[in-house]
C-alpha cells in the first residue's frame, strides 16, 4: 500500500525535493494534495504531473487562474486561507509543511490537530509556537520529523537515545556567501550577493536567512523544542562543506555526526521512509574521499549579529522568538526590496525586540496568540522602517 503525501508549498525548493523522491518510489509513495502560495499556474502543471487529488492556492486572487489552468483535469482545487486549511486535513498519511514564514503555522497546527504526521521544514512554526505545537502533536499522538537537514541529521544520529544521554548537540552552518567577508563589505552587500548560495538552491528569504546567519539562530531555537534542550546544550559550528549536519555529544563523552551530500531530498527521503528507508539513487551517495578535507570554525557573531539575536531570543524565552521571526521577515522583505541595506536587516531586528522586550510577553499557548505577537512585531517593525530610522539604499 502506498503511502500518501500532502505538500505544503508544494512549488518552492522543499516542496522540489519532496516530489523528486516521491517520483523516485512510485510504488511507495503518492501525492495527495498540493498547496502554493501565489505561483497558480506552477501549482496545477504540478498536480497534473503528480496526479494529486487537490490543489489549493494561498493567494485569492489566483482562484480564476488556477481554475483555468486545471480546467478537464478533474483535479479539485481551491484559494485562499480555507483552502489551504482543508489541504493540510485532508486524508493523508504524512504532511509535509514547508510554506514558508509564519503563514506556514496555522496550516501546520490544522495538520497536526486532524493527527497527521507532520515532516517539518517550516522552522517558523517552532519558533513562533515551538511549545504549542510540540504539545500539540503529544496531545494527537503523532510525530513531529524534521525535515530540515540539520535537524534531520540530529534526529537520526539520536535514535533511541533518550534527551537525558545529551550533553549537546552542534549545528553545522555553510557560513553563506558572506563566510570570509569584513563587516564592511557584508554591510554594502547587494540582495544579488546575497542571494548567491554557495551550498543551496534555495527560496529568496531563507537565502538572505543564511547569507545574515539569522537561518541558523532560527533553527537553533528549533531544535530546542524539536529536542526538549536548554538553551546551553545547543551550539554552532561554520563547516563550510555541508557534509556533516549536525553533532550530537553524548553524557559519555562520544560524539555521534550525521553526515550526508547537501542535497535536501536526503532528509526529504528519510521523513518519508520513516517507516522503513528508500532507496535513493547513485549520486546521493557520500564519497568521503571525494569530499575533501572537512574544515570547521567558530561563528563570528560581530560580522553576523543576527545569529546573536537569536541566540539572545532563544535565552530570554517567552514571545521573544515569535518577535524575532516577525521582525526578520519584514527587514528581508525590505532589504530585497531594496529599502534598507543588509546590516540594517540585524538592526532592525534589535530595534523590534528591545521595544517588545520593554514589556515581555509569555510564550503563546495556541494559533492565535501566535499570530497576534506576530502581527504586533510586524507593525513595530514597519513603523520603524517608515520614521526613516535606517539606511535606505
Amino acid at each position: 500500500m502506498r503511502r500518501t503525501v500532502t505538500i505544503l508549498g508544494a512549488t518552492g525548493s522543499i516542496g522540489r525535493s519532496t516530489r523528486a523522491v516521491i517520483a523516485e518510489n512510485p510504488e511507495r509513495l503518492q501525492v495527495a494534495a498540493l498547496v502554493a502560495g501565489r505561483d497558480a499556474a506552477g501549482l496545477a502543471r504540478v498536480a497534473r504531473e503528480t496526479g494529486a487529488c487537490f490543489a489549493a492556492i494561498a493567494d485569492e486572487a489566483q482562484r480564476e487562474d488556477l481554475a483555468a489552468a486545471l480546467a478537464g483535469s478533474g483535479i479539485r482545487h481551491g484559494a485562499g486561507r480555507e483552502a489551504v486549511l482543508e489541504a493540510a486535513t485532508l486524508d493523508s498519511d504524512i504532511v509535509v509543511s514547508a510554506i514558508s514564514g509564519a503563514a506556514g503555522l496555522e496550516a501546520t497546527f490544522a495538520a497536526l490537530r486532524r493527527g497527521r504526521v507532520v515532516a517539518l521544514a517550516n522552522k517558523e512554526s517552532l519558533v513562533c509556537a515551538g511549545a504549542a505545537v510540540m504539545a500539540r502533536a503529544l496531545e494527537a499522538g503523532v510525530r513531529v520529523l524534521p525535515l530540515d537537514s540539520e535537524h534531520n541529521a540530529l534526529f537520526q544520529v539520536l535514535g533511541a537515545e533518550p534527551v537525558s544521554a545529551i550533553r549537546s548537540m552542534t549545528l553545522t552552518a555553510s557560513g553563506g556567501p558572506f563566510r570570509t567577508w569584513p563587516a564592511e563589505r557584508i554591510a554594502s552587500a547587494t540582495p544579488e550577493q546575497a542571494l548567491a548560495h554557495p551550498n543551496y538552491a534555495m527560496g529568496a528569504k531563507i537565502t538572505i536567512d543564511s547569507a545574515s546567519m539569522m537561518n541558523k539562530g532560527l533553527e537553533l531555537i528549533e531544535a530546542a523544542f524539536l529536542f526538549g534542550l536548554g538553551p546551553e546544550q545547543l551550539d554552532v559550528l561554520v563547516h563550510p562543506q555541508q557534509i556533516v549536519h549536525g553533532l550530537v555529544t553524548f553524557r559519555d563523552g562520544s560524539v555521534s555526526a550525521g553526515m550526508a551530500v547537501p542535497d535536501m531530498r536526503v532528509a526529504a527521503a528519510h521523513c518519508l521512509g520513516i517507516d522503513g528507508r528508500l532507496d535513493a539513487p547513485a549520486n546521493r551517495f557520500l564519497d568521503l574521499v571525494g569530499a575533501g578535507p572537512l574544515a570547521f570554525e567558530r561563528p563570528d557573531l560581530a560580522r553576523f549579529p543576527a545569529l546573536g539575536l537569536a541566540i539572545a531570543a532563544l535565552a530570554e524565552g517567552g514571545a521573544a522568538p515569535a518577535v524575532l521571526n516577525a521582525a526578520n521577515e519584514v527587514a528581508v522583505e525590505a532589504f530585497l526590496a531594496r529599502r534598507i541595506g543588509f546590516s540594517a536587516i540585524p538592526a532592525l531586528v534589535e530595534a523590534v525586540s528591545a521595544q517588545a522586550a520593554s514589556a515581555p510577553l509569555p510564550a503563546p499557548a495556541d494559533v492565535a496568540e501566535a499570530l497576534a505577537i506576530d502581527h504586533d512585531a510586524r507593525r513595530r517593525a514597519r513603523m520603524l522602517l517608515s520614521q526613516g530610522r535606517f539606511t535606505v539604499t
